[in-house]
């Protein structure tokens, strides 16, 4: 018992100090700027979902017409965040000595939510630039910005996750952190204890529209990219494959032979697009990319994004329980949007507590389903339910197979072992996902 004690001392790691974060405040308030865009037209942040329990809502601004940014270059070089001043006829800088300049947009980036801004100054202070990759979650941040336009305003905290994808923006792999931060922070740097800026304050998860203990922040290695381009040419151009992709869960992971979840599994093409071209198939699980392996779906298009339009990459997939290499070219996103998506799939039987028919010519055409597929006409209590389906989708394949058929669909899940979960590609309100359909049990 003594023995057992002992070695739990030795082992117990004990708590680090809260650093004195005085002399960093110090330090690097003189980079951060405030900023007053005029003319913006608000959008709207009311939460959605039940009123009994409010879920939380998606990433939001923190606000329109007011934020702050940090000064990356001596002659006037500001970065902040693309919905501070998006819309504004008129851009005011305040910097800490109490000077106001008009500031003007040199460019924006919607994607990423940044804005690259230029006063007429000379000898500013500017931020010293960190390198994000070496963050580590539980390393302690700090944040300087003007919450509700208290000017100046420090919050500390640690970073709580990294590579985080949030709302739409899928080309930011965002730094969580729990660093207070409100309406007013955006484009407020978010600081390492060497006083080094390593990210740009951005998001807030909220239920309200104000700090619910979640924050979120641009890496600035990806920013200080996105800022060379906007100096170039005022635009970002970013790679793209035109893949729809989902994550890989336990259970698809089980119907896929895998071992454990990983990579993204592509549950739609852009027809004709880079990744079509180059092999990829609908049910592919992408497992590397350009030598870097993939443990989630949302690692990927960061990387796609950073990638230069006619690199050749290299792309390893899982497809049939066997490993394949293809080799694409990738492809310049294409603006606004690159169109999805290409469809295919289907299944049905009593066991499975579902009802299917053959799509009539009028679904085709309003669905784009060219051919094959089966119409979920109802979906009772069984395995159907519990995987998620739903009346009105439209099933397009089960595991590698296309479904020609309703009827065809029930000769495959026929043949299926009792037990054994399949990986069946569903059409829904225009998107195609892929839903982990386990057999029942004799």
């Amino acid at each position: 018992m003594l023995a057992v004690l002992a070695l739990t001392a030795a082992t117990t790691v004990a708590p680090a100090p809260a650093p004195d974060f005085t002399r960093l405040v110090e330090a690097v308030s003189p980079v951060v700027v405030n900023i007053s865009a005029v003319g913006v037209v608000p959008v709207d942040e009311e939460p959605s979902g039940s009123s009994d329990q409010p879920p939380l809502e998606p990433p939001i601004p923190f606000d329109e017409s007011s934020g702050s940014g940090v000064i990356i270059g001596a002659d006037g070089w500001i970065l902040t965040n693309n919905h501070v001043v998006a819309g504004a006829s008129e851009v005011l800088v305040r910097l800490a000595d109490r000077r106001e300049l008009s500031a003007r947009i040199v460019g924006t980036d919607p994607a990423s939510d940044l804005a690259l801004l230029k006063v007429e100054a000379s000898k500013l202070p500017v931020a010293k630039i960190g390198d994000p990759t070496k963050l580590k979650p539980g390393e302690w941040v700090l944040a300087i910005g003007a919450p509700f336009g208290f000017e100046y305003s420090a919050t500390a905290g640690i970073v709580s996750a990294k590579g985080r994808s949030v709302g739409s923006e899928q080309y930011v792999p965002y730094i969580q952190t729990d660093v207070a931060v409100n309406p007013g922070n955006s484009g407020g740097p978010l600081i390492n204890l060497r006083g080094e800026v390593v990210g740009l304050n951005s998001q807030i998860f909220s239920s309200t529209g104000t700090y619910n203990g979640i924050s979120f922040a641009v890496p600035i290695d990806l920013a200080m990219e996105v800022v060379g381009q906007l100096r170039k040419s005022g635009r970002v151009v970013r790679g793209w494959l035109g893949l729809n992709i989902q994550d890989v869960t336990r259970d698809l992971a089980d119907s896929f032979g895998m071992s454990r979840p990983a990579g993204a599994l592509v549950r739609g093409l852009a027809t004709a697009g880079p990744a079509a071209k180059a092999g990829i198939q609908v049910g592919d699980v992408i497992l590397e990319y350009d030598a870097k392996p993939l443990r989630r779906s949302e690692e990927l298009p960061p990387l796609v994004g950073r990638t230069a339009p006619g690199k050749k990459v290299v792309i390893k997939v899982l497809r049939g329980g066997k490993p394949v290499t293809l080799n694409a070219v990738v492809g310049e996103l294409p603006l606004p949007a690159p169109a999805p998506v290409e469809r295919r799939i289907a299944p049905t039987d009593d066991k499975l507590g579902l009802a299917v028919r053959d799509l009539n010519a009028g679904e085709r055409t309003a669905l784009e389903v060219a051919e094959g597929g089966a119409m979920v006409e109802a979906v009772l209590e069984g395995p159907a339910a519990d995987a998620g389906l739903a009346e009105g989708d439209v099933l397009l394949r089960v595991g590698p197979a296309l479904i020609a058929s309703a009827a065809q669909f029930g000769e495959l899940m026929a043949a299926l072992p009792a037990g054994r979960t399949v990986a069946v590609l569903v059409l829904r309100d225009g998107q195609t996902q892929f839903l982990p359909l386990r057999m029942p049990m004799p």
